[in-house]
Parts: C-alpha cells; sequence; structure tokens
C-alpha cells in the first residue's frame, strides 16, 4: 500500500492570504501545505480521503489519473469544496464512488444539488454512487476499512483504518472503545493544529498524548496551521519516531 499527502495544511492552508506570520512566508517548500488529503493505492485501486478546494491542483501534481472513489471524513469545506472538480474523472471512467456518514452525504446533496438530481440533470454534471459509511468496518474491493469515530468539536468525523495504517484527521476526542480499534496499528497519521489548545482540534501535547496511547511504531503529524512553527524547528523536538506529514510526502506500507 502506497499513501500520498496530497495536502498537510489546515483550513486556509499555508501561507495563508496576505499573512506576513514567518512560517507564511518560509521558503522551506516543506512549510508551504494544501488543505488535508492523502491518496491511498493499493494493487490497481485508488482512492482519496476527502477531496478540499486544492483538490484538482492536488490531482495536476501528484500525476493522478484514475480515482476508485472518495471517502469523507466530514462535511466542513476544507475537506469537500473539491467536489465538482471530479468531473475529468467521471468522463473518463463513468459514475465515481464516494463514502460518507449519512449526514455527510446529505450536505453533499445540498451543497452539490446538481450532482444528486435524478430529472433535469445539468449537461456534463458527474454521477455519483453514495455509499453510507456507518461506525463498522466496510470494504473497498478487497481491502477492509475500519471507520474511527471522533468528535471535532460537537461534529462527528470519522478517521479510518486501512489494515496497518490509520488516518485521523479534525479529531478533538475519541472515545476508548474507538482507540481500541487502532491496537496494533503501524503507522498512525493525526491532526496537529498548534501549540495552544484549540476547541476542536488536537494541539501538539494532544497529539503526542494520543500517539503515545496508541503506540504505533510510526506516527505523522498533519492539519498544521502555521501557528505550529517552522517544519524544520518541530521535528526536532519530537518523540524519535514521530514526524510531521509535509505536502507529497509518500509512505509505503
Amino acid at each position: 500500500m502506497k499513501i500520498t499527502f496530497l495536502g498537510t495544511g489546515t483550513s486556509q492552508g499555508i501561507p495563508i492570504i496576505g499573512s506576513k506570520h514567518p512560517v507564511c512566508l518560509s521558503a522551506n517548500p516543506k512549510d508551504k501545505r494544501l488543505r488535508v488529503s492523502i491518496l491511498v493505492e493499493w494493487d490497481n485501486f485508488t482512492y482519496v480521503v476527502d477531496c478540499g478546494p486544492d483538490f484538482r491542483y492536488q490531482m495536476l501534481r501528484s500525476k493522478c489519473v484514475k480515482i476508485d472513489g472518495i471517502i469523507f471524513t466530514h462535511e466542513h469545506s476544507d475537506h469537500v469544496l473539491g467536489f465538482d472538480d471530479i468531473r475529468p474523472f467521471y468522463y473518463m471512467q463513468g459514475d465515481i464512488s464516494i463514502y460518507a456518514h449519512k449526514r455527510v452525504l446529505k450536505a453533499l446533496n445540498k451543497r452539490f444539488d446538481y450532482v444528486f438530481k435524478t430529472k433535469n440533470r445539468y449537461p456534463g454534471a458527474p454521477t455519483v454512487i453514495t455509499n453510507r459509511v456507518k461506525n463498522e468496518p466496510f470494504m473497498l474491493n478487497d481491502l477492509e476499512v475500519v471507520p474511527i469515530n471522533g468528535k471535532h468539536d460537537e461534529l462527528q468525523v470519522f478517521g479510518y483504518r486501512f489494515n496497518d495504517f490509520a488516518y485521523l484527521t479534525d479529531m478533538k476526542t475519541i472515545k476508548n472503545k474507538e482507540v481500541e480499534k487502532l491496537k496494533d496499528v503501524k503507522v498512525l497519521v493525526v491532526n496537529a493544529l498548534r501549540l495552544k489548545p484549540h476547541q476542536s482540534h488536537f494541539n501538539l501535547e494532544e497529539a503526542l498524548e494520543f500517539i503515545s496511547k496508541v503506540n504505533p511504531e510510526t506516527a505523522y503529524l498533519t492539519h498544521i496551521s502555521h501557528l505550529l512553527g517552522f517544519h524544520e524547528d518541530v521535528e526536532k523536538s519530537l518523540p524519535e519516531n514521530v514526524f510531521l506529514a509535509y505536502d507529497g510526502l509518500q509512505l509505503t506500507i
């Protein structure tokens, strides 16, 4: 299985428009972060987790020419606004499968109503195959995916475990019974927004505590804001098995 980090930034990305913060002005490519998303590939299958406003550029930059589906964590704009840009894939492949909580499917239907219409459809609108994700394992072709249920402030969000790899973003609280689903995971990705506490995201301290609780072989931090600091400086402060993810990073698991 190959994982590509398409984006590792928070909802505004880094640099933030108009910001003069030193991290936003950094020349280090690892300090430039698009909105969070990953590409998951195994055998001949390719899936994307979330498609935010940078989705088009992320697909071009990663040279992705096919997707078998999109898996959504939740419905916030930085995770869904690129949904319209599935059209080129639809034109080449036909109907695109999407996987999401029923609330997220409803939100997508409201925001992108022309995609879900069954009558008087707009010419050129893509067609999707909707798959409702419940808090129970489901199959993507030959791979079992295990949802990890958590809270983003008071909003329910799903993380996902793909065999020995787990991806959690926009988490603030996770019940112990959900943490148990991560037992023996080898690679864990989790959000770490900044140093100071935040209402709806793990800060760095909370992320490291959670990593210690899960005890993976290796962990990567994502959904990073400029307030966490420079990539190189933060990496020096982390435990030896914890790293900052960055746009374009690829893992083979």
